[in-house]
Parts: C-alpha cells; sequence; structure tokens
C-alpha cells in the first residue's frame, strides 16, 4: 500500500499514529506530497479527485481518501484490539468524539489557509474570529465531559484529541490552551509521550 503523506498534515498524522499503534508501518510505503488549495498535487488528483491528503492506494489499485475512512480501513487489517469499537453504543460514542477532534482541525486548517496564504489586508475577520470559536467550544466540551472517556482507552477518539492538539501547538502556539483546558493539558502530558506520538510529531 501507498500513504499520499505530509508530516505536516494532521490528518495523515491520525493516520501513521494507527501505523505505529498496531504494527503495520512496514506494510506502507510513503508518498511526500506538497500541496494547499493553490497548489494541488497532480499525483494526488490522478486517482483522487478531491485532492486532498491522506489518500491511501492499496495493493490493487484503489484508493481510499478522507483519513476517517483510511482509519476505519487499517483498523480492520491487524489482528489486536480494534481502535474503533466494531459496534453498539461505544461504536458511536468513539466516533462522535473523534468527528468532534476533526471539527477543532477542520477549523485550524482553515485559519491556517486564510493567515498564511492570503494577504493580511483580505484576511476576514469575523470568518477567523468564527473559526477560532469552534475550537473553544470543543475544547470545552472535552475538558468539561470527555477526560475520563480519552484516558480509558487509546482509540479512535484518543488519537484525535491528541493529534488536534498537537496542531494547535503546532500552528497556533499563542493560543496557550493548556492555561483554559488543564484536565485536558494534564491528559495531553501524559498521552503525548507515546511512541506513536512521538514518531508523529509535526516539523519544528
Amino acid at each position: 500500500m501507498t500513504l499520499f503523506h505530509s508530516p505536516s498534515s494532521p490528518f495523515v498524522r491520525k493516520v501513521m499514529v494507527l501505523l505505529h499503534e498496531t504494527g503495520q508501518l512496514d506494510r506502507v510505503a510513503l508518498h511526500s506530497v506538497t500541496l494547499s488549495p493553490i497548489s494541488p498535487s497532480p499525483d494526488v488528483n490522478a486517482s483522487n479527485p478531491a485532492g486532498k491528503i491522506p489518500a491511501l492506494r492499496l495493493a490493487d489499485g484503489n484508493l481510499l481518501h478522507d483519513s476517517r475512512v483510511i482509519f476505519e480501513y487499517l483498523d480492520q487489517q491487524h489482528v489486536g484490539e480494534p481502535l474503533i469499537p466494531r459496534e453498539g453504543p461505544a461504536r458511536w460514542r468513539r466516533l462522535t468524539l473523534a468527528s468532534l477532534a476533526d471539527a477543532i482541525l477542520d477549523a485550524a486548517v482553515l485559519i491556517r489557509y486564510e493567515t498564511f496564504l492570503r494577504p493580511v489586508e483580505k484576511h476576514w475577520d469575523v470568518w477567523l474570529a468564527a473559526q477560532q470559536d469552534k475550537i473553544t467550544r470543543a475544547l470545552s466540551q472535552f475538558e468539561e465531559e470527555a477526560i475520563a472517556e480519552l484516558t480509558c482507552h487509546f482509540d479512535v477518539a484518543a488519537i484525535g484529541v491528541a493529534c488536534a492538539l498537537g496542531y494547535l501547538d503546532f500552528r497556533q502556539p499563542e493560543l496557550d490552551w493548556r492555561s483554559h483546558y488543564p484536565k485536558l493539558a494534564g491528559w495531553y502530558a501524559e498521552v503525548s509521550q507515546r511512541p506513536s506520538l512521538q514518531a508523529t510529531q509535526p516539523p519544528v
């Protein structure tokens, strides 16, 4: 299999963490790409019209895209404890928490595009504030309602939240989220020491 990969993408990082955690690194070759909404990758677009990473080319030539699809596919390719519960209320709860973590990433990536790719005089401040509010609301919910759930299993939900917090450190260090969410900060201080997260940190 071949994974279209960028070390700065938090969505790619989720997949890489799964590969580390499930012992599948040697099954996947990394194809490094650099892309943005205004600078697409022909290699990615050739098989994936959405033009997004991660994308996973399977051994039979078929291509999967969207980190959630790839995560679930790879989670069914190993013999260990699944990172996504297979059925029941636990499945939907963990996927919902993972989706909320993705919402943080979606908003943070959009903020990155707006502030990095567009000239300062064209920044839409109201829109940027609305994206930041999404991040704040999601962090508050994790802080107030989900710490015990994140602590009990390192699975799709915990991986998503850890990657979201790591991306905030990477792209929004001025946010200082730790001072506002001490429970999350304590959880992340511990979980970020896992080898899978240490090995997949975004570039400095």
